[in-house]
Order: structure tokens, then C-alpha cells, then sequence
């Protein structure tokens, strides 16, 4: 049974109420992340060494798997349009307060609790966007339909981020770096609550749950049912191995982007002329955005003449090559090779996995399954984050560690996803 093209998935008339409402809130993630990382990484008076650049990526990503275990529960439970809907207007109003607090120049505990707030609410909104897809489409199109939503996302919060850096331009002679930034996350809450009225398109169980049986969320049922997606994923232990091999990938990832950070912040730009690092990241990010979008285009032609398993492996073996450009020369364009290459096979690899783990799914444990998918990736980020700390210098040059990101690479093709452990299994 042949799937939807591209075309007609944008088409759809309620895939493409999903798409709007998550690539708003994606678009607006890129718009608040720009003004975040310019505060936090990119200010003047505060020098960004690898250690404060990891520890500003594990404060972003704690929240993600302190409410991973509960994520599951609300979403098996409750409307996952109301939930999604009720999470955008409050990550809205949340902002609101962000900005009253960077416009003020505060970086204390306060503004460290309504930032953790903010992204660990922007988890449940993409889990609950992720698992309300499936019930949106057929099988057939479920790949394309998961690279359309993932990498439109994942273009818009690179496009978001440079409307962000864009605002910042046009401000700059007029206005404080705090108060330019505070601006921009002002923007950032308009954005959100559009993206929440844009939800309200969706029908209240469009998105699911289904019929199943509903029980009153626990603060002991989401581990219970943590438990329940790691005793679903080891009777599909193909999905399994994809997940684990898509958290190395994404690890990986992390790790390079922290030398990209550190070579645009102090080696090549000068650390006393931060904006200049910004744009150079800016435009590193912008090159990865478009790897992303040729990552996506290529994942259903990949499936459909080497079928999900192949392809997968596939893409983690190629995923050994973008690290070594950076390994032999710490200069621009090399970065720039890594970060094309590296976003085309990740990408492909991430939404085709995102498809196999949809497929061995009932609706009943897809909630469960896909808060299992986010703790585990999310871990891996920060660990990816945590490693790269240990070894980078303040200047982000070291052939070390694009070594060591091709070598967990290889060895998670060989031993991971080897032959006679992952393949099709009906």
C-alpha cells in the first residue's frame, strides 16, 4: 500500500492541524532559545568555558527526565489535546515571567526555576504531539508523516532562532544585551499562545488516548508505568536497539555542538566580541538546519530500498565519517562539513527510528513507551554534554573527541545494531 507524499501529508486536513500547532511551538522554542543562550552563553560580562556550557545544557535537560516518569501517565489518561493546549498557554504565561527577570539582569535561583519550568513543560507538549500522530495516519505513511513533523520542527527552531538573533540585530543600537533579550523572550510568549489557540483546531481525543481504561494520574503510577514501557520495549527488543542507538546519536551530537560553541565563542571570533561568536554559531546551526531537511528527504527513499532496519545501521555507520572532518582540522569549514553531514545521517536515522517505535506500538503503552524514549535520549544528551566538559579546553580544540564520537559510532553499529540482533521482526 503506497503512503502520502510529502504534498499530500501538508495537505491532510488534520495532519496538517497538528504540524501547524507543533511547528509553531517549535519556531517559538528557536525564538526563546536564541535569547536564552545569548544571556546565559554569549554575554559579554560572562567568559563560557566547556564546564558552564555542559552545565547549562543538564539544567536545560533535567526537567526532561524528572517529569519523563509522569509523562506517560498524562498522556495515557487524559486529552492530549487539553493537555497540550493547557501546557502552551501556562509555558506561555511562564515566559512572561522570564522576561521580567532577564530584563532585570537576574541569573539566580529564581530565574534557574522558571527556565527548568519551561523546558520540562515543553516535554510533555512534544511527547503528546509525538504520540498523538499515529492515530492522525495510516502505516504506510507514518514515515513520511514523522519526518515531515520531526524535521519541520527541527527547521523552525532553527529558523526561530535566527528571527531571535535577527530581533537582537535591529536592537542592539538602542538597547541593553538584558533588555534586548528579554524582548525577544517577550516575543517568544506571544508565539506560545499562538501555538496554543492553534491546538484548539484539533478535536478533544483527535490526538487520543483511546477507549482504554482511565485512572486518576499518581505520583506512583508514572513509575509504574516507566516500568511498564521498559517491560513493553523488551518484548520488541529491535524498537529497543533503536532508541539506545538513537540517545548515542543524539549524545553524540551534544558533545559536537559543545566544540562548535567553544570554537565560534573563543577561537574564532575573539572572547571579547561575543556577538561575533553568535553568528558564527547561528550560522553553523543554519548548515545543520539544512543537513536536517536532507536527512528527512532522504529517510523514506532509504526505507523503502533498504527497509527500516538496514537503514538504520546504515546511518549509524556513516554517522563515523562528520567527526573525523573536525578531528583533522579545528577550522571552520571542517565544523561546517561535520555539522551538514552529521544533521543529514542523524536526522535520518532519528525520524526513521521515531517510525519503527510507532509501528510496535498500541495506544495503550504509547505514552508510556515514548516518556522511555525520552528519558533515555535526554540522558544521553547530558551525558554526551557532561563528557565533552571532562575533555574540551575553553577553546573547544581536541582531535580526541571527535574521535571517541566516531568510535562509539562504529562500535554501536557492530555490537548495537549487529545483524542478528536487529532486523524485522513481524
Amino acid at each position: 500500500m503506497q503512503g502520502l507524499n510529502f504534498l499530500g501529508l501538508l495537505r491532510h486536513p488534520r495532519l496538517s492541524r497538528l504540524f501547524a500547532a507543533r511547528w509553531m511551538g517549535q519556531a517559538t522554542d528557536g525564538i526563546f532559545q536564541s535569547a536564552l543562550a545569548s544571556f546565559i552563553l554569549f554575554s559579554p560580562e560572562r567568559q563560557t568555558n566547556a564546564l558552564n556550557a555542559a552545565l547549562a545544557f543538564a539544567t536545560v535537560l533535567l526537567p526532561y527526565s524528572l517529569i519523563g516518569p509522569f509523562i506517560g501517565t498524562i498522556l495515557d489518561r487524559v486529552s492530549r489535546q487539553r493537555a497540550i493546549f493547557f501546557s502552551n498557554l501556562i509555558r506561555g504565561i511562564d515566559l512572561l515571567i522570564i522576561s521580567v527577570l532577564i530584563f532585570q539582569g537576574k541569573t539566580g535561583l529564581e530565574l534557574t526555576i522558571v527556565v527548568l519550568f519551561a523546558f520540562g513543560i515543553n516535554r510533555l507538549i512534544l511527547a503528546g504531539l509525538s504520540a498523538g500522530l499515529p492515530l492522525l495516519t495510516d502505516q504506510p505513511s507514518l514515515i513520511s508523516a514523522n519526518a515531515m513533523a520531526v524535521t519541520g520542527g527541527s527547521i523552525l527552531v532553527v529558523l526561530g532562532g535566527g528571527v531571535g538573533f535577527g530581533i537582537r540585530k535591529i536592537l542592539e543600537p538602542f538597547s541593553s544585551a538584558n533588555h534586548s533579550d528579554a524582548f525577544i523572550i517577550l516575543v517568544a510568549s506571544c508565539g506560545y499562545f499562538l501555538a496554543s489557540s492553534l491546538v484548539l483546531r484539533l478535536k478533544k481525543n483527535e490526538i487520543g488516548p483511546l477507549d482504554h481504561e482511565k485512572k486518576s494520574p499518581s505520583f506512583s503510577q508514572g513509575f509504574v508505568e516507566m516500568r511498564e514501557g521498559f517491560s513493553f520495549l523488551k518484548n520488541h527488543a529491535d524498537a529497543a536497539r533503536g532508541i539506545f542507538a538513537t540517545a548515542v546519536q543524539r549524545g553524540s551530537l551534544t558533545a559536537l555542538l559543545l566544540v562548535a560553541l567553544l570554537l565560534e565563542r573563543n577561537t574564532f571570533n575573539s572572547p571579547d566580541n561575543p556577538e561575533a561568536g553568535l553568528s558564527g554559531l547561528a550560522l553553523a546551526l543554519s548548515i545543520a538546519g539544512v543537513g536536517i531537511t536532507c536527512g528527512a528527504l532522504l529517510a523514506p527513499f532509504g526505507v523503502s530500498r533498504f527497509g527500516r532496519h538496514r537503514w538504520i545501521r546504515l546511518m549509524i555507520f556513516l554517522n563515523v565519517f562528520p567527526p573525523l572532518f573536525l578531528a583533522l582540522s579545528q577550522q571552520p569549514f571542517p565544523l561546517y562539513m561535520t555539522a551538514f553531514f552529521g544533521s543529514v545521517f542523524g536526522q535520518s536515522l532519528k525520524v526513521t527510528n521515531d517510525a519503527l517505535v510507532q509501528s510496535k506500538i498500541n495506544d495503550y503503552f504509547r505514552g508510556r513507551v515514548f516518556a522511555v524514549y525520552d528519558v533515555v535520549v535526554n540522558g544521553a544528551i547530558v551525558g554526551g554534554a557532561l563528557i565533552a566538559a571532562l575533555i574540551l579546553p575553553a577553546s573547544g580544540k581536541s582531535v580526541l573527541l571527535p574521535l571517541i564520537v566516531s568510535a562509539v559510532s562504529l562500535i554501536t553499529g557492530l555490537r548495537l545494531l549487529r545483524k542478528s540482533k536487529f532486523s524485522f521482526v513481524s
